[in-house]
Order: C-alpha cells, then structure tokens, then sequence
C-alpha cells in the first residue's frame, strides 16, 4: 500500500533520512522504529506530504502522495494538539468536515467514534475539561474519523493507563480487520512484539534493521533454543553450554546443530520436555544493542542488516 523508495532529507549538509527504502503491505500494522533524533517525525512528515524529500520517491497505491490522496492517511503527531474551549463533539466533528465529510455525516461518525471509546458523555463538555487521558482518545478520534486507509500513529500510547491501552489496541485491531493499514511509531518494544507484523529501525537517518519481528528477534538470539523440562541431562550432542533462566533452559547449539536433532537428543536421553521452541531476545534488548553498538552505521548505503523474510498471513505476532 505504502512504498518508500530511497528517500533522502538534509538539513544543514546533514543527511536526517538517508536512502530508506521500505514497503508497508495492505492490513498490515507496520512498527517505525528508532532512538529520539533517528530521523522517525521528518520520514513522517515526507509520507504525509508535510515536507518533501530531496531524493526518492513516496507512492500510496502505486500513486504519488499529494492532493486529494492525503485525505486517505490519517495522522496523529506526538506532539498533541486540539481546540480547548471548543465541546468535544465540536471538535471531532471539525475535523471530519476538514477530511471532506458533510458537516451532518461528520457529526454522526463524531458520536460513533465518542461512543466507542468511552467519551459519550463528555461530548458537550470544553476539551479543556477532560483529563490527558481522555484528551488522548478524543486525539485518536480526530485521526480515526473520515475512514482513513492508512493510519500513522506516533507514540500512540503515551500516558494511557492499562485500561485504556487495551481500549486503543482494541480499537487499531478493528480498524486493521476492516481493511485499514497501520504505521505506529513508538518506543514501547512490548506493544511492538505484540501488534506488529514487520518493522523498520533507523538510526541516525540510517534504515539499521527491516524485516518481521518474529525474525528480528530470533536473527539477534543466536543459534539457541528455549525448552522447560522436569528432567533434564547435564550435556547432549550438538549442544556448546546450557543456562537456567526463568524456570527454562536455553540451550546454545553448535553451528552444525539443527534444533529437530538435538531435540531427539535429549528424549534419547531420558529429557522429559515440555515445551521446546526457538529462542529469541526480547526487542527492548535489540533495540538498545543496535543502538549502542551502532549496528548497521558502517554500511552506509551498501545496505542494512535485514531480515527479509516475507510477510506470512495470520496477524500479528
């Protein structure tokens, strides 16, 4: 749906998005990634046509992004921002009419939208009167109303309690179900791991990893395994050392191992496993890695270490 061609912007001699290519698919929800200053807002602002590249291309449904076509993505900035005095339904509704709705069609998706994200009975009320967290859903409406087809949500979490998380995670698997494509910027690696198909990381205007996230965080893993056994052997073939962690053995294989083997390996040898799976780092913890090491700098544009592994049906991971 969204395609990402080598797209340059500098500011002062300095590179801020450097040759990024990517691609999001349709339905999917696609995780942008990066420390504060990797380039993540001016990449969005080049995919909402708020500022241009100087190099490279940017298509929506194989069309440059401009006119008409920007009222198919919706927005919703880090930086909040809404007309305090107006009401509420005021507000929600304004913005409907400015994505082209009829002022009566705006003011009924306006009341849906409150309805379904627990603000009916704020509706008549000042939006300075809501707390930051009711402002914070009234914010996801704005970007909710109009039927957009891609959603760009940065730090979309920020300041919720775990109630209302699980209300905008609720609300952005509705909207991907109805056939709507997701690009969430955010620093929460845990929302990540559990709504997101695919992902890209910059740093430093760099693309630093690209690929799914399942893959991701099996590729920085290593070559191990994650088993939870009542009995189990002091070595096995195949296998260079074994750790206890969190009630689980993570196995390290020797680069000739292949886990089907070792797994026979150790039912052979009397094992009694019950669960046994690839082992894989939390992406918190790659995340600080690539970041702190620099992973990926010294290529320049020769190409980033990815993981382009295909995108499989069946949601997020």
């Amino acid at each position: 749906m969204l395609e990402v061609h080598e797209v340059t912007k500098t500011y002062d001699d300095r590179a801020v998005v450097n040759a990024v290519s990517f691609d999001v698919q349709p339905g999917e929800i696609f995780a942008l990634l990066g420390p504060n200053g990797a380039g993540k807002t001016t990449l969005i602002r080049m995919i909402t046509d708020i500022l241009k590249p100087d190099s490279g291309t940017i298509t929506l449904n194989g069309a440059a992004v401009g006119g008409d076509l920007k009222r198919r993505i919706a927005y919703l900035p880090e930086e909040r921002g809404l007309y305090r005095r107006m009401r509420v339904t005021d507000a929600l509704s304004y913005y409907g009419e400015l994505k082209g709705m009829s002022r009566q069609a705006a003011r009924s998706a306006a009341a849906s939208l409150l309805d379904r994200v627990a603000l009916r009975e704020s509706a008549n009320l000042q939006v300075q009167a809501l707390s930051k967290g009711m402002q914070q859903k009234l914010q996801l409406c704005t970007a909710l109303i109009g039927d957009p087809k891609l959603l760009i949500l940065d730090e979309p979490f920020t300041g919720l309690d775990p109630i209302n998380v699980q209300l905008f995670e609720e609300v952005l698997q509705e909207r991907r179900a109805a056939g709507a494509t997701v690009l969430l910027s955010t620093h929460q690696m845990n929302k990540v791991e559990q709504l997101c198909d695919r992902a890209l990381m910059i740093n430093r205007g760099h693309m630093v990893l690209y690929g799914e996230v399942r893959e991701i965080r099996r590729r920085y893993a290593g070559h191990a395994v994650r088993l939870r056994a009542s009995a189990m052997p002091d070595s096995a073939p195949g296998v260079t050392s074994i750790a206890e962690i969190n009630g689980e053995h993570e196995l390290t294989l020797a680069s000739d191992a292949t886990p089907a083997a070792v797994l026979r390996a150790l039912l052979d040898r009397g094992a009694n496993v019950e669960s046994f799976a690839l082992s894989s780092l939390p992406l918190e913890d790659i995340f600080v890695r690539v970041v702190q090491e620099g992973v990926g700098l010294d290529r320049g544009q020769s190409g980033p270490p990815t993981v382009d592994v295909p995108l499989r049906s069946g949601g997020a991971r």
